[in-house]
């Protein structure tokens, strides 16, 4: 018999896509996708079932289904999906305490994959070159985003410690790119002109979208416990960003565009908040050794050629003629030890 799998947030195309890839396994039986709105497209021989994480319902699910391993995607990054701030810290704080409540009672769990995010790392001038693992933020994340998922890991790691029976895996995934990523971070990258902030140049990382469904894959199957900085090889500047694009973008004080952020934010143009202003004011590095020593996982695309394959997106971006990722690419010295 094969795993039973239970995805949540598959309404969500990240989310369906790997359901739909996780039920293509051979070494898994059943894909049950969760979430409170029925998915948009085909979503194979998965089997969908209606139901809100936040509600204790969740736990008569992974009993009726006889779920053994549990992959949470359903964190939100952005208030405006989610109708509001108030909403999606609900969706997302009280959403993944309802769920472990759940996993923790059950009685047939055995796995259980997060997928989390570097972002919980933050953005400050004090930061290291590399984040490891065991690194928290220089400055603790005070609202959005990035405060939800650190308190969200506090909770997954107090269930690993109430649960030692269950392998628990959290993979914090650098910014994901690709032709199919809608997110605070790429909807910047296609503005019609990029905004920067004067006087800094950050270094990016970046993680393929088929890199991400591949490694939420290997962590449902393997079951390896840990928690792991997930990233293509390299990093690349914001300005180098910006040139691959091939768009024009304008230098203004940080003061400026954290105003034209609130603006694009009140105008629905895109979820610019605070914190990924932090971002593109000091970037982040994330050290991958461990992803690769013990998770086992190596990405298929590096930095550059994921935010090539994003370029495609722009037919006249330079950037774009580098799209495919190399079977035998070298290490380009960034995200190693």
């Amino acid at each position: 018999m094969g795993r039973v799998v239970l995805v949540t947030g598959i309404s969500r195309d990240i989310g369906r896509r790997f359901a739909r890839a996780a039920a293509g396994d051979p070494s898994i039986d059943r894909v049950i996708g969760v979430d409170v709105v029925p998915p948009r497209g085909d979503i194979g021989d998965v089997s969908f079932v209606r139901a809100d994480i936040r509600n204790p319902v969740i736990a008569k699910v992974i009993a009726k289904e006889d779920v053994d391993t549990v992959v949470h995607m359903s964190l939100i990054a952005t208030p405006g999906s989610a109708g509001g701030r108030g909403t999606m810290k609900e969706l997302n704080v009280i959403g993944s305490m309802q769920l472990l409540a759940a996993c923790q009672r059950s009685t047939t769990v055995e796995r259980l994959v997060v997928k989390s995010t570097t972002t919980v790392y933050g953005s400050s001038p004090r930061d290291p070159a590399m984040f490891t693992e065991d690194m928290g933020p220089k400055r603790l994340p005070s609202s959005g985003y990035g405060k939800d998922v650190f308190e969200i890991e506090g909770y997954v790691r107090g269930f690993a410690r109430r649960r030692p029976d269950v392998d628990v895996t959290m993979v914090r995934a650098a910014n994901v790119v690709g032709p199919h990523v809608s997110s605070p971070l790429t909807n910047y990258f296609r503005l019609p002109v990029v905004p920067r902030v004067l006087g800094f140049d950050p270094r990016l990382q970046f993680l393929h979208e088929d890199d991400l469904l591949r490694v939420l894959r290997h962590a449902a199957v393997t079951g390896i416990p840990g928690t792991f900085n997930v990233a293509g090889d390299g990093l690349m500047t914001l300005s180098q960003a910006v040139r691959r694009l091939g768009r024009p973008s304008v230098a203004l004080p940080s003061f400026a565009v954290g105003r034209l952020g609130a603006t694009m934010r009140q105008a629905r143009i895109s979820d610019f908040s605070p914190e990924q202003l932090g971002f593109l004011t000091y970037g982040r590095g994330v050290d991958t050794t461990r992803m690769r020593t013990e998770l086992g996982f190596e990405p298929r695309f590096t930095t550059a050629e994921a935010f090539a394959d994003f370029c495609r997106e722009f037919p006249s971006a330079p950037g774009a003629r580098h799209a495919a990722p190399h079977p035998d690419h070298e290490s380009q010295g960034a995200g190693r030890a």
